[in-house]
């Protein structure tokens, strides 16, 4: 300010209020400069939208040009030389370009929400998957405060070594904390003037007065450690390319920001890596390189800038991570993926998630409390991984799936995110394999956790098309193939009439199909459709919650058995068709042309066939003991054998075979029968075998009492016999019919 006017402006404060009276039009202009001041004043803390260079590359450049550059990227070239040095840059920023590049396609696809990178993930392969990863997420980026809290600490102690450090951090925490409180936007500002501290200490160590070495190492002899070692040291620096990205609630435009402001932030820090780099080792020898981590101070122009560039940086990556970790506490709790997401999610006038920043401040409070955090990096740093592989892959899939619905306006080759995920995940095994392998199981319990609490989101995600595309990609392998019966399972057709009146026992269904088999059931109605498919969704739904596949859909048709036709004919095309066709036997006798005319078609189509008549008062009793009923020398007993074998595996019961001799010297040629056919089935141990003399419908109630008898059906279908024959043995009865497709030897 200039000082007359701060003369003026002082004078014209302390004037008395009478003399302002009698001034009237020099009150007015106080008044206006007054409020002009005040407003100028405000508007530094105002909440407002972020720009690109605001909101995006200056908290990925500040994130990036941290305490690692000025203190260990000499250490680097001490040993991998210049040209080693450069590969190792290259290599750390090809995995970071990656992630920038994918980000940058997947915001120009979708409208992305707040929290960056959870955003992505979360409106990508749904909320559970988001969370999952946002969670560890979260912590990484709290825990990174503390970590830079303690870094700036470090390097205030080594200026003023007579300072307690404790009390330095929690003074450098309650500004960290009072800033990021303030608003984004005040802290993006207060960035600025670090920015510009961080641009000079560069300068200052480019411009050193120190004779130059011109015989450069080009490839270290790496006495310290190996090359892979060396880059997991240096990795680290480069990332930080999300900080911009979790301010995404803060952009005035995130698809424009985040791509633009992302991608030239990684080549601009490229290009200043490279040439401090180059300037490192030119001003000392590999030996002084390994030795000294502060000779980037001790070779500046001005010492004290780089050591203020160093307390800057430090400060800068703190609160960049004290101002996008509570965006993303804020965002994983709009969308109830964490406790008390009520009280984290709730944002002031001016959009600032203040609970979540004094919750977060809390937490770096706590951890700066204990201590060093030394051990904890790795497992931050694999966090970050995660979220870059996590990213790449979303990436990855949505190209590979090449579904219309995936059209980023700024493109990239599929081959980009396959080498970010690739080369994330490389490197987090390579930094440390024991907290990689705790990082994944973390992951994986905090999606199995979230996936059991339900989670509804407003939108639509990939993993439904992702899973169609795979299962449309098996289906065409599985076309080269014929369906044989060595993989045979239950794949019924299931036709209801009336589903508000369905007699039929939903259970026994599940008991011939799970777990692996799968029910197609439709209806046939010519008016009321949508309240017919209602119907026929709430009848099939106890199934689909025993984890059974079931498709349902009600056919438009004047006439049931016209529609039932069509049905089997139109999904013998298909990939994925059922092989059995169940019906069932009421009392109604009308319909039994109906049953014969569908069966007929199913026949002709290769289904096979099963019909139950299911007794009135016993139904099914108690679930245990299944008759399975053979004829001698019959070819039509495998689709039998391996429905009993469904219903023993679901009931935990017993098998019974029995057979009928019509003469009394043939019951020890049957008793071989069974026992062969047993043993070449499989039968469990426990089958029993039966053979009874007489005709069959005499010798029905000699029968061992059953909870189903299950017999075979012939080519003419006896509607009489198969509604006597329940009445009779007092019990329901299956009528079953091969295809031809089945085997029960295999």
């Amino acid at each position: 300010m200039d000082a007359n006017i701060q003369v003026r402006l002082s004078f014209r404060i302390s004037l008395p209020i009478s003399k302002l009276v009698y001034q009237p039009s020099k009150y007015i202009v106080n008044k206006v400069f007054l409020t002009d001041i005040t407003q100028k004043f405000k508007k530094i803390f105002q909440p407002g939208k972020l720009n690109t260079f605001g909101g995006v590359f200056t908290p990925d450049v500040l994130t990036i040009l941290g305490v690692i550059m000025y203190l260990r990227l000499g250490w680097v070239v001490g040993n991998a030389g210049f040209g080693g040095a450069l590969l190792i840059i290259l290599l750390a920023k090809t995995i970071t370009i990656c992630t920038g590049l994918s980000m940058s396609s997947i915001t120009t696809n979708i409208k992305i929400g707040a929290g960056g990178a959870y955003s992505i993930i979360a409106k990508s392969l749904g909320l559970e998957a988001g969370g999952s990863v946002g969670i560890p997420f979260y912590i990484s980026q709290t825990l990174s405060a503390a970590l830079y809290i303690v870094g700036f600490t470090e390097a205030w102690i080594f200026i003023f070594p007579s300072h307690d450090p404790f009390i330095i951090s929690i003074a450098a925490w309650i500004i960290l904390l009072s800033i990021s409180y303030i608003s984004a936007l005040f802290a993006i500002k207060v960035q600025y003037f670090i920015l510009a501290i961080i641009g000079l200490s560069i300068l200052s160590f480019l411009f050193t007065p120190e004779p130059l070495n011109r015989n450069v190492e080009v490839i270290g002899s790496f006495q310290d450690a190996d090359f892979w070692i060396v880059f997991a040291i240096f990795f680290p620096a480069v990332t930080g390319i999300m900080a911009g990205a979790n301010l995404s609630g803060e952009l005035k435009n995130p698809r424009k920001a985040i791509p633009v402001g992302t991608i030239s932030s990684i080549l601009v820090t490229l290009v200043i890596y490279v040439t401090l780099a180059y300037f490192v080792s030119l001003v000392g020898t590999s030996e002084e390189l390994r030795t000294n981590q502060m000779i980037m101070v001790e070779k500046a122009f001005s010492p004290a800038l780089v050591l203020l560039g160093i307390l800057a940086a430090t400060f800068s990556s703190a609160l960049n991570s004290m101002v996008g970790a509570p965006r993303i506490l804020q965002a994983l709790s709009s969308h109830k993926s964490i406790l008390l997401h009520e009280f984290f999610g709730k944002k002031t006038e001016g959009g600032e998630p203040r609970n979540a920043i004094i919750f977060t401040g809390a937490i770096i409070f706590v951890a700066l409390i204990f201590g060093s955090l030394d051990a904890l990096a790795s497992l931050i740093t694999m966090f970050f991984l995660i979220t870059y592989g996590t990213l790449n892959l979303v990436v990855f899939i949505q190209q590979s799936m090449k579904m219309i619905s995936f059209r980023p306006t700024f493109k990239v080759p599929r081959i980009v995110p396959l080498i970010g995920a690739a080369g994330s995940l490389f490197v987090m095994f390579l930094i440390n394999p024991v907290f990689s392998f705790i990082a994944l199981v973390t992951i994986i319990v905090i999606y199995i956790y979230l996936t059991r609490k339900g989670l509804q989101a407003d939108w639509g995600d990939i993993r439904g098309g992702m899973f169609l595309v795979l299962a449309e990609f098996a289906s065409r392998v599985a076309a080269k193939f014929p369906r044989h019966h060595v993989v045979w399972k239950p794949d019924i057709l299931l036709p209801i009439e009336e589903p508000n009146k369905w007699s039929g026992s939903l259970l026994f269904i599940k008991n011939i199909t799970y777990p692996s088999g799968s029910v197609f059931a439709f209806s046939v109605k010519s008016n009321d459709r949508e309240k017919t498919l209602t119907s026929l969704q709430q009848l099939v739904d106890p199934l689909k919650e025993e984890k059974i596949f079931v498709n349902s859909s009600v056919i438009e048709d004047e006439n049931f058995l016209h529609g039932a036709k069509l049905v089997i004919q139109t999904l013998q095309g298909g990939s994925l068709r059922p092989n059995t066709l169940f019906l069932t036997l009421g009392s109604n006798e009308e319909k039994d042309h109906i049953i014969n005319e569908i069966v007929k078609q199913a026949t002709k189509h290769e289904l096979g066939i099963i019909i139950l008549r299911q007794h009135p008062r016993t139904a099914f009793g108690f679930q245990k003991t299944i008759n399975l009923w053979l004829r001698d020398r019959s070819p039509n007993w495998h689709l039998a054998i391996l429905i009993a074998l469904q219903l023993q595996l679901n009931w935990e019961g017993k098998i019974n075979l029995v057979t009928v001799a019509a003469k009394q010297e043939d019951e020890k040629r049957l008793y071989r029968f069974l026992e062969r056919l047993s043993d070449q089935t499989r039968l469990p141990s426990l089958t029993e075998f039966h053979v009874l003399q007489g005709k069959l419908d005499q010798v029905l109630t000699e029968a061992p009492r059953a909870d189903i008898n299950i017999f075979g059906l012939g080519e003419e279908l006896n509607f009489t016999m198969m509604r006597e024959i329940p009445t009779n043995i007092n019990s329901s009865c299956l009528f079953i019919k091969d295809s031809g497709k089945e085997s029960a030897v295999v």
